[in-house]
């Protein structure tokens, strides 16, 4: 299996360089260079299997064992979720006739993040001392310094899936004063000294835009080894897909063989629902995924009008059948969505407070494979026709993407739209909403008791309840975040509710004392180049401290 970018080129690359590379240099994400086929019986073959054995065998298809033998796989798989508190790793429980609550936040930072960061850290250690394995005393050792944007919760995950690890440094971007006090603590108040937190004034997208900027700087990453632990990384969508396999063998033991099942995602950077988009191309049996989003809601209007824009607009058609490419434009250079002109509104959701979603270009270059390659064939250049149609969809997805960042929207053709239609469908939902449905679930009468959830998990359900769907298909809503990382909005949300406790009913143990314990971080202007100063300046005074420890070793050993 190889990778191509999203945006075109002629560089294949290896899962190992996929993962340490992140963000394709073009601008580009990376993604399969085609769609593995499932074994002939997974069904049957793989309905007993543990979270970690059916991890081994989907990672497997996308993973050759040249490039890491299956029992060393199997291993790192086994020691991520290791970490995790519940034997299950994401278990189901019902809450209503026919829905169900996919619990993912049983890891160490409470978030579905750590179900991708903690294998992809130790991915990161696996490559890293795999290439450090033959080198020489003295000899320059191979490092990754990782950077990445946060919204909240992809900040501790990542930090807890890479603190202390050697040979690597993270640094971790959040908007000062836009994510929960628990998210930040979570974060800042892990001081291993290869961990750094910026707070940078601006929004996510801000932050995202800067790591992105970093990224397509050849000469700053080919100097510190830029590492991607956003989705952009294309091994955290690949991780993901395992709750979706998961989650489809409980429930055929649930519901009758004559029942379907319908995934109901929160969404704000779209790499959870588009793993879920893939199970669904690699063949798993699903209704359309519901994408629900709160009230920064792009996804929400591009499903409803065809256009992918910054902000609203009244003046353009629909989709339209016009598929070529608008060849007066300039191609973008780098990979940032350059100054975000519409407004991120702050949300009881803040997760999902995100203008542009990255990983949207991902499913954008399928859109455009399917709705705009017809009748391309191979010239002598390229192998195969699918090669050719990939050649195309990539030249569409770069004049996409360079339209956003040049006018701030594009508007997809028809048949483009079409398909996406077909395989997904999407709502916003209001705060007061959001309120609403963390009361209606927690006074709930049913047989199935009260359930306390997140504002992220209760968009999703908000959504999920207006979808009108036959008595045969049986809802899966996932929850992203245990509430306690949202305590402000779950407690405003349940204050006039006598029965309600937060201290009994919510707080894990794991998180008494977190808000007052010390913390480390720095101020940081939402600038690429405030950004870029910090990191030279970490970076050398970490190297500088192993180089006194080195000496001091030796000196040690002399004195012995």
């Amino acid at each position: 299996m190889k990778y191509l970018s999203t945006r075109g080129g002629t560089d294949l690359l290896s899962f190992e360089d996929t993962v340490l590379t992140g963000l394709a240099p073009n601008g580009g994400l990376y993604i399969p260079a085609y769609m593995p086929t499932l074994p002939e019986n997974w069904e049957k073959d793989w309905e007993s299997l543990s979270f970690t054995e059916l991890a081994l065998n989907l990672y497997s298809l996308f993973i050759s064992t040249d490039e890491i033998p299956r029992a060393d796989l199997k291993e790192l798989i086994e020691r991520s979720y290791s970490t995790f508190r519940h034997p299950e790793i994401a278990p189901v429980r019902q809450v209503r006739d026919n829905q169900y609550i996919l619990e993912l936040f049983h890891g160490p930072t409470f978030a579905f993040k750590d179900v991708a960061l903690q294998f992809l850290g130790n991915l990161f250690e696996y490559f890293l001392k795999r290439r450090n394995a033959n080198k020489k005393e003295g000899e320059e050792r191979e490092s990754l310094t990782v950077v990445g944007a946060t919204s909240g919760d992809t900040g501790s995950a990542a930090i807890y899936g890479l603190r202390s690890k050697k040979d690597i440094s993270i640094f971790i971007l959040h908007p000062k004063g836009r994510v929960s006090p628990v998210q930040e603590a979570q974060m800042t108040t892990v001081t291993d000294a290869n961990v750094f937190n910026l707070a940078v004034e601006g929004t996510f997208d801000d932050c995202q835009d800067i790591v992105k900027a970093l990224f397509s700087d050849t000469t700053f990453n080919n100097a510190y080894h830029l590492g991607a632990i956003n989705s952009i990384n294309w091994a955290r969508i690949l991780a993901q897909t395992v709750y979706y396999f998961s989650t489809y063998f409980k429930m055929r033991k649930l519901i009758p063989s004559t029942s379907t099942i319908q995934f109901a995602v929160p969404t704000g950077n779209f790499g959870d629902v588009l793993a879920g988009f893939y199970a669904k191309k690699l063949g798993l049996p699903m209704e359309k995924l519901v994408v629900a989003t709160n009230a920064n809601d792009i996804l929400a209007r591009f499903w409803k009008t065809g256009r992918y824009e910054k902000t609203a607009s009244h003046d353009e058609p629909e989709a339209t059948d016009e598929g070529a490419p608008n060849k007066q434009l300039t191609p973008a250079a780098g990979s940032g969505d350059g100054g975000q002109s519409g407004a991120v509104a702050e949300t009881l959701s803040p997760a999902m407070d995100i203008l542009v979603s990255s990983n949207f270009e991902r499913l954008l270059f399928y859109l455009a494979l399917e709705g705009c390659t017809e009748g391309v064939v191979a010239d002598e250049m390229e192998s195969d026709v699918r090669t050719a149609k990939a050649c195309v969809a990539s030249t569409h997805v770069l004049d996409w993407m360079t339209q956003l960042k040049t006018k701030g929207r594009v508007t997809v053709p028809k048949l483009a739209v079409e398909a996406a239609r077909r395989d997904i469908i999407a709502d916003r939902v209001s705060d007061e909403e959001t309120s609403e449905a963390i009361r209606e679930y927690f006074n709930e009468k049913n047989s199935f008791g009260s359930y306390v959830v997140d504002p992220h998990t209760a968009v999703g359900l908000v959504v999920a309840n207006r979808i009108k769907n036959p008595s045969t298909v049986a809802q899966v809503v996932l929850a992203t975040a245990h509430p306690a990382k949202f305590n402000a909005a779950v407690a405003v949300a349940l204050e006039d509710i006598p029965s309600f406790d937060f201290e009994r009913d919510i707080m894990p143990p794991e998180f008494d004392g977190l808000l007052d314990m010390p913390r480390r971080m720095i101020d940081c202007k939402g600038t690429p180049e405030d950004v870029k100063r910090v990191v030279e300046k970490e970076v050398a005074r970490m190297i500088g401290e192993a180089s006194m420890e080195g000496v001091q070793t030796k000196m040690n050993g002399a004195s012995i």
